[in-house]
This record gives C-alpha cells, sequence and structure tokens, in this order.
C-alpha cells in the first residue's frame, strides 16, 4: 500500500470512528430526554403518550390527599387540571399552592402517574432554622417598637 492510501485509510477509519460514536450518543440522549409540559399543553394533546415526560404547575389547594406512601394531587396553570398520582415519599418543600413538577406518563384515563416529584421553591428560600431566627428577630423587633 502506498502512504497515500494508508492515509486515506486512517482518515475514512478515523470519519467512520466518530459517525459511529457521533450516533450513539445522540441515541443515548433522545433516549434521556424529558420534555417539560404545562397543565394546559397536557390537556390539548401537546404531551407524548408513549413516554415519560415532565408536568409542571401549581398543586391546587386542597386538592393533597395521601394514603400511606401515595399521594393524590391535582397539579394547575390556572387554565387547567392534570391529576397526579405519586407513589413515594414527597419533598420536604412540597405543599399545596406552590410550585411542582412531576416526572411520569399520562394514562389512557387523562390521569399522570408520576416516578418523580420535584417541588419548586422561590429564591427566597431559607433553611427551617435560619427562617425562624428571622420570625424571632423580626417579633423582637415588633415588641420594642411599641
Amino acid at each position: 500500500m502506498k502512504p497515500r492510501q494508508k492515509r486515506l485509510a486512517i482518515v475514512l477509519g478515523g470519519l467512520a470512528a466518530v459517525g459511529i460514536a457521533a450516533t450513539l450518543i445522540l441515541n443515548a440522549f433522545q433516549s434521556n430526554l424529558v420534555f417539560f409540559f404545562t397543565p394546559t399543553q397536557v390537556a390539548g394533546g401537546e404531551a407524548p403518550k408513549d413516554r415519560p415526560f415532565r408536568i409542571g404547575g401549581l398543586v391546587k389547594e386542597g386538592s393533597l390527599q395521601r394514603n400511606d406512601i401515595t399521594a393524590r394531587f391535582i397539579v394547575t396553570d390556572t387554565a387547567r387540571e392534570i391529576p397526579v398520582a405519586y407513589k413515594g415519599i414527597l419533598p420536604d418543600l412540597f405543599s399545596e399552592g406552590k410550585g411542582v413538577v412531576a416526572q411520569g406518563t399520562l394514562g389512557a384515563d387523562g390521569n399522570f402517574t408520576a416516578s418523580e416529584v420535584l417541588a419548586k421553591h422561590d429564591e427566597n428560600y431559607m433553611p427551617p432554622e435560619a427562617q425562624a431566627a428571622v420570625d424571632k428577630a423580626h417579633e423582637a423587633s415588633r415588641t420594642l417598637k411599641q
């Protein structure tokens, strides 16, 4: 084989290896890709029926029902509501009226079965101990002003 043919073979082999690696990476990425939808989009049929996705919104006030480790609640974006069922321990920040993101699948009955629930918090979050200290300081300052 001439040097020119060897170089060509090496370049073609390298391109083939890069192409195979890119294909494997993109396939893995697509398999793990999870899209986010609002309750309005889910009710409108925009969410996938055959693969997991994330739904986000607020937990409707008065909708949380617990039975052992199973929790049922409604996620709303104030326009539409989607019932959610989750089997597991809910995050500490999870509460009614607060933001939530749930990952799972939508059943044929329109109920969302979550495999993971993430509670969203605002940027003003403080650990409970710090919040208690701040509340105590505010109470003390109110008492001094009176």
